[in-house]
């Protein structure tokens, strides 16, 4: 009776630990903190950006535009005359075959390297945007060739090597680690530095690697500083 009710205080003690640290956040920073981890989830299951993205960023077709611009490294072009729609897609494409890189980084020898990144993937890297806006449609179709073209090299990878399906794993389960809340207040930021995609003084929060902004209801990620991972 004594070790149940031993067992019973600390497990309460440790329960309102964990209340106490939510209720030093503004609820809005506890659903931002959500929705980072909506997105790490879904990255994890199958490393599907498109899915995550369309779950956990925003909805503003305006702000996705920009997002676009600003980080799909596309170059200087004059955007003004690429739809929404191909611009986005891009971008998704970029963020997809970065994400499939990311478990093969840092091969451990010349003869890893060869294998993981043989010509044709090489070939993917080495593509450059085009020259002109006028044929930026056809470099976003070609994009989403280069992405099941990795992903199929990813699998068969994996289903030939095992470290490269052990490589895989671990990559998954560092995405799937939980973002711990702090301690101290989480306060809002201005001046996003990253392009248009926010105003000046519009608001937004860093989340670990993520940029997060309030939108109607719901909270939702404009960005991802994930680079630092790369290079």
């Amino acid at each position: 009776m004594l070790k149940l009710t031993v067992c019973m205080l600390i497990t309460l003690a440790s329960t309102q630990n964990v209340l106490s640290q939510r209720l030093r956040q503004p609820r809005e920073v506890v659903e931002a903190y959500r929705v980072c981890e909506q997105f790490k989830s879904l990255m994890a299951k199958d490393l599907d950006f498109d899915r995550a993205f369309e779950a956990t960023f925003t909805k503003s077709a305006a702000r996705r535009r920009e997002i676009a611009i600003t980080e799909g490294e596309f170059g200087s072009l004059d955007f003004s005359h690429v739809n929404n729609a191909t611009l986005i897609d891009a971008f998704k494409s970029r963020m997809q075959i970065l994400f499939l890189t990311l478990p093969l980084a840092s091969p451990n020898n010349e003869e890893e390297e060869a294998l993981f990144f043989p010509p044709a993937i090489e070939a993917i890297f080495e593509r450059k945007p085009p020259a002109t806006a006028e044929e930026f449609s056809v470099y976003a179709a070609q994009l989403k060739r280069d992405v099941a073209e990795f992903r199929a090299h990813l699998n068969q990878l994996a289903g030939r090597y095992p470290r490269v399906a052990e490589r895989i794993r671990e990559f998954k389960s560092d995405l799937s680690k939980k973002i711990e809340l702090p301690q101290d207040r989480v306060k809002p930021l201005t001046a996003y530095s990253k392009g248009k995609v926010l105003g000046l003084r519009e608001e937004y929060y860093q989340i670990s690697d993520y940029a997060v902004i309030r939108e109607g209801s719901e909270m939702k990620i404009v960005g991802i500083r994930f680079f630092s991972r790369l290079f």
